[in-house]
């Protein structure tokens, strides 16, 4: 399988999986506390990285470790207690649509933090993505009055937390396997989040509670493909293209996501269907001179 193959090939793949994820956590929901659910997803997931990449640990130098730190928590570590957050007040579908705002944060980090030029089309990228993400908000607070979409700004910190990632990962760690690299993420956080998880009461609960069970068996999907696996994937696009293509998967996975809400029930009118677009178009001028890196 050639390079440009492979590309395509884990790209697709994060769009099932990852858009997949949000009906997941909607179920895990119905079970589990936002604290519970986060914490207990990192734990999982980091159990399973543990097992298939404690070897790969090895490459991660000294100098290496301060990025793997920051990396860890803000890609590993914070989006899953946030995203969580979010969907206790928003449908899954339009959750994944907030998320597309990945590669516009993508860009404007490179840009500010890490010294990527940003040309005249990529600036009004970024502005059309705000401007559908103002629009979506409306739309959504008036379709769906009972829906809290401030929570929407848990979204938008998750997806700067993977902006920052992605451009760490691109210029201080591609010298490290993507399985070192996911390893070693979810190895500095997995102690704060096992303290969380004893923290929130879960072992005392699980054992005497059905829907804490059945909601154990939508997180373990989601832990281990949703999470474990998915970030060595991703890790791996990032290092065999570049940093924009490879948050640029945000622009298919609302797609999987908006089918998965629909089949469970979800409603989505033609203004947030509107909102989302603009969005999308954003993103699409941001990367438009950048889809083939």
């Amino acid at each position: 399988m050639d390079s440009t193959t492979q590309k395509w090939f884990y790209f697709s793949l994060l769009s099932v999986v990852w858009g997949s994820s949000f009906i997941l956590i909607k179920k895990a929901l119905l079970g589990l506390t936002p604290l519970q659910l986060g914490g207990v997803r990192i734990v999982f997931a980091s159990g399973l990285l543990f097992l298939i990449g404690y070897k790969s640990l090895r490459e991660i130098g000294r100098g290496d470790w301060k990025w793997i730190l920051i990396a860890g928590f803000l890609s590993s570590f914070f989006p899953p207690f946030l995203f969580a957050l979010a969907q206790t007040e928003i449908d899954s579908g339009v959750t994944s649509i907030f998320n597309s705002l990945a590669p516009l944060m993508t860009t404007m980090v490179g840009a500010a933090l890490f010294g990527i030029l940003i040309t005249r089309q990529q600036l009004v990228g970024v502005l059309v993505g705000l401007l559908g993400t103002v629009a979506l908000i409306v739309a959504g607070a008036e379709f769906n009055p009972d829906q809290n979409y401030w929570y929407a700004i848990f979204i938008l910190l998750s997806a700067l937390g993977y902006a920052v990632n992605i451009n760490i990962i691109k210029k201080r760690l591609a010298h490290l396997s993507p399985l070192a690299v996911t390893t070693g993420s979810f190895g500095v956080v997995v102690l704060p989040a096992l303290l969380l998880v004893v923290y929130s009461g879960f072992f005392n609960q699980v054992w005497e509670s059905g829907p804490m069970q059945e909601a154990l068996l939508y997180l373990l999907l989601l832990a281990f493909f949703g999470t474990a696996l998915a970030n060595v994937f991703f890790n791996k696009l990032i290092h065999m293209s570049s940093p924009v293509f490879a948050a640029s998967v945000t622009y298919t996975i609302p797609l999987v996501a908006v089918l998965w809400g629909l089949w469970d029930g979800e409603k989505i009118n033609v203004y947030q269907l509107l909102g989302g677009g603009i969005v999308l178009l954003g993103v699409y001028l941001v990367n438009r001179r950048k889809m083939a890196s």
